[in-house]
């Protein structure tokens, strides 16, 4: 199996569509009522973190890697 990049945006917006699952399977099921409107604001939310965990992510990681190919000053 190939390895592959973590990466934590995409862990938080996958959270927060599971979560906006699990609320929806419960007011089918009967053991809550939720109204339709409820879950805008957290599937919002959460890919509104997601994209700012993401660019977070990119600037650690951009900072942290040397250029490879200097730029040639003469």
């Amino acid at each position: 199996m190939l390895r592959h990049e973590f990466q934590p945006g995409r862990l938080v917006a996958g959270a927060f569509l599971t979560i906006t699952g699990v609320i929806y399977v419960g007011d089918a099921g009967g053991a809550w009522e939720t109204p339709w409107f409820v879950v805008i604001p957290l599937v919002m939310g959460g890919l509104c973190l997601a994209g700012a965990v993401g660019v977070l992510t990119r600037g650690i990681r951009k900072r942290g890697v040397a250029d490879p190919h200097p730029p040639d000053y003469r």
